[in-house]
């Protein structure tokens, strides 16, 4: 009988499997990626000009209310049957200038409340900012260890596909059952589809990726990941990133000036009870007593029935509304960051008892697994099982490290700080 070990030798010269890199490739790392987004992401460029527009209204409510200019000619003298006269022997003609005094300091109360509204501009555009920063370091873990693993798939069916072609031949020539082969090719068909699915989400995390930086959708993308020492979450008590969240936080930050907003309106409001003045200069030709007649006019409305009681309610309800919301957003708070530290430490201590030495030492033990199997001293099925848990480790280890990664950029999404870079 032929030894099946001469036609496996090609078999397990496992090469590198996917590999992405073209010779246009965009090599990234994470700082690198997260200039672009801050350079190119759509999101925040429209956020940056709500902020814009916030601004002009402060502009708006500096302005002082335009003066009135009134003029009233006679139209048709039907004495001397002519148009437009303003002779003062035959025409007539009045004209009158106003201004409005705004009272009760509503001028200067409308400009707090615009520079207030500013401050909720931005805040929004930083809680936005914070928002999309870790969907972003999520993004790119998750893509870059989706790689990784469909590397691993890429090797095994490179592999598993020159074992099927060897056994094929062996088939031919009766020396091995076709059981063992439909057993390969059944092997083969699943990793496949398990990396048909993984390469489906590893393209979306893609897609992702580039909305996220600005990067246009046919541009081919290669993540690098730093060599960082990184600091462990246990060593920051959880006190410390409690007090970071409530100082940095911008969504609290935001809660809280919305509160200060609906304070300042209700000011506004009670002032615009206060009626405005209006002081007007007028000159009539010949329509008065005494011709030539110059007036001097003031006009002011009387709170009778309107003294804006209904946007004085509003603002009063608006300030008890930002109230609760401030409170809903600390429990918020203290609960995500209570639960992300939480996490993050366990997923830190499942990595840290992970032997440095087991994925060497498995390496080492396929290659064993290898020799035997050339040498025929274990079955096909032993092989494949074994050839399996090989994979389902490399998946699970890279799992794990993506999880790490995440947490860490979870805690530094909740806290609003940038503790564990």
């Amino acid at each position: 009988m032929v030894k099946i070990s001469t036609l496996f030798i090609f078999f397990f010269s496992i090469t590198a499997g996917a590999t992405f890199a073209q010779t246009d490739t965009l090599s990234l790392n994470l700082s690198q990626a997260e200039s672009l987004f801050l350079k190119n992401n759509f999101d925040l460029l429209a956020s940056n000009y709500d902020i814009d527009k916030a601004k002009a209204e402060i502009i708006t409510a500096k302005l002082f209310e335009n003066p009135t200019l009134e003029y009233e000619n006679l139209f048709y003298n039907h004495e001397t049957k002519k148009f437009l006269q303003t002779s003062y022997a035959y025409g007539q003609y009045a004209g009158s200038i106003s201004q409005l005094f705004k009272l009760a300091g509503k001028r200067n109360k409308n400009i707090k409340l615009a520079q207030t509204g500013v401050k909720l501009a931005e805040y929004e555009y930083f809680d936005l900012l914070r928002t999309l920063k870790f969907e972003l370091v999520n993004t790119f873990y998750k893509t870059s260890f989706s790689a990784q693993s469909v590397k691993v798939y890429q090797e095994q069916i490179g592999s598993t596909d020159q074992l099927l072609k060897a056994y094929d031949l062996q088939l031919k020539m009766g020396n091995v059952a076709a059981k063992d082969v439909i057993r390969i090719k059944s092997l083969l068909i699943n990793l496949k589809a398990e990396q048909a699915g993984l390469l489906n989400e590893l393209e979306d995390n893609y897609k992702d990726l580039k909305l996220l930086c600005g990067i246009s959708a046919g541009a081919s993308i290669s993540l690098v990941l730093d060599q960082t020492d990184y600091l462990s979450p246990d060593k920051v008590p959880y006190s410390a990133l409690l007090d970071s969240a409530r100082a940095n936080r911008a969504d609290l930050k935001l809660a809280k000036t919305d509160l200060l907003y609906n304070e300042r309106n209700l000011k506004l409001q009670k002032a615009m009870a206060i009626p405005d003045i209006e002081i007007g200069l007028s000159y009539d030709l010949k329509g008065n007593y005494p011709e030539k007649y110059t007036g001097l006019g003031i006009k002011i409305p009387i709170p009778l029935f309107s003294r804006n009681q209904g946007e004085i309610k509003k603002a009063q309800v608006g300030i008890a509304a930002a109230d609760v919301n401030i409170k809903k957003q600390e429990a918020i708070l203290e609960n995500e960051v209570f639960n992300s530290y939480k996490t993050a430490i366990r997923n830190e201590k499942l990595y840290t008892e992970i032997d440095p030495a087991f994925c060497s030492d498995f390496n080492t033990l396929i290659s064993g697994l290898i020799k035997n199997f050339k040498a025929r001293n274990i079955s096909l099925i032993e092989f494949l099982d074994l050839y399996d848990a090989y994979k389902e480790n490399t998946l699970q280890l890279n799992k794990l490290q993506f999880e790490r990664m995440s947490t860490r950029a979870e805690l530094n999404y909740v806290t609003g700080s940038n503790i564990f870079k």
